[in-house]
């Protein structure tokens, strides 16, 4: 259970991270719960492990930052990014060589942190942040005597707040996941689940052999899901062999992870419906409820900030390319 349980943390890490990449939260979301579940799992942090668990609660917290109701500390002054901080400063204690990008991370989060608490009006717990950020009076000080002038001024617009702004944040963030996905490319389940097909020809061939009209994003959102029913269809048959062994593999963690995954009652439906996970959601008619949701979205945040508006709506299992998408159909109607 342990093995299987690195191979599905490994897994979730890398999901996190290309999701966070390419902007999908519902994705997002999905692996962020299956990763957490992982993590709260281990008595103990494995020494290997520990660079990717801090990643993981890194991202969850990151994804998260902006909101000042949300909370991961007991402690409820701590803001998501103070919590996040914490885990940056793990992940550099892990590194071998810090670059000058874990730099900038630290203090665009450090900004962020008093930025964040600004945009929201509070500019009294904005200062009282800089002195837990700040412990040092040395540490950082003209970074410091900044941030200080800048929360007595009450004004969340000012050139230094703009100039590290939460998206060069979030920039550098996918930077760092970036070189951590090329330093991490022996992914277990993908490798094995690469030979499987390549030795038993499952369903691979003809997933690629199939026409399908699709835009760059849908393209990325395919090849994910394929390598994810892979995987799933690897771990299921190893699962099976160890069954064979007189293991209770049935009553495994393991398995309520993969089906928390999958959204299906047993892993017996990846056969059945493992080709519409490959291929993509079934269409499901816009309601009206979601074309009032979509509009007003779009009077919050402007057209184009589909991932803002995913976020805030209610929407039936959309993506950002699906608001885009109807967005165009309905000025079209109209």
């Amino acid at each position: 259970e342990a093995v299987a349980a690195d191979w599905m943390l490994e897994f979730a890490c890398c999901c996190l991270c290309r999701h966070f990449g390419e902007e999908c939260p519902a994705e997002f979301r999905r692996w962020r719960d299956v990763a957490q579940a992982l993590i709260n799992g281990l008595s103990k942090i494995p020494t290997h492990q520990k660079k990717t668990v801090y990643l993981c609660q890194l991202l969850i917290r990151i994804a998260k930052g902006k909101n000042l109701e949300c909370h991961f500390e007991n402690d409820q002054r701590i803001s998501p990014l103070e919590s996040a901080l914490s885990f940056w400063t793990l992940l550099e204690r892990e590194e071998i060589k810090l670059e000058k990008l874990h730099e900038d991370i630290r203090r665009l989060i450090q900004i962020q942190i008093v930025a964040v608490h600004m945009e929201n009006g509070y500019f009294k717990e904005a200062a009282e942040v800089l002195e837990r950020l700040f412990t040092d009076s040395e540490s950082d000080k003209p970074l410091r005597v900044k941030l200080a002038t800048v929360i007595k001024s009450k004004d969340p617009y000012v050139p230094l707040l703009q100039s590290f702004s939460y998206n060069l944040l979030i920039s550098k963030i996918k930077s760092y996941i970036e070189l951590f996905m090329k330093e991490n490319e022996s992914n277990f389940l993908i490798q094995a689940a690469t030979k499987q097909v390549e030795s038993k020809g499952l369903g691979a061939t003809a997933l690629q052999n199939k026409t399908v009209n699709v835009n760059e994003n849908d393209k990325r959102n395919l090849e994910t899901k394929r390598r994810f029913v892979l995987s799933v269809i690897l771990l299921r048959d190893m699962l099976r062999q160890m069954q064979n062994c007189c293991l209770n593999v049935e009553s495994s963690f393991v398995w309520m992870y993969i089906n928390c995954v999958l959204g299906l009652n047993s892993l017996q439906n990846v056969e059945k419906h493992g080709d519409a996970l490959a291929c993509g959601r079934r269409r499901q008619r816009w309601t009206y409820k979601e074309d009032l949701e979509l509009k007003s979205g779009i009077r919050e945040f402007g057209v184009g900030n589909w991932a803002k508006i995913l976020v805030h709506g209610d929407f039936n299992n959309r993506t950002s390319v699906m608001l885009k998408d109807r967005w165009r159909t309905l000025c079209r109607i109209e």
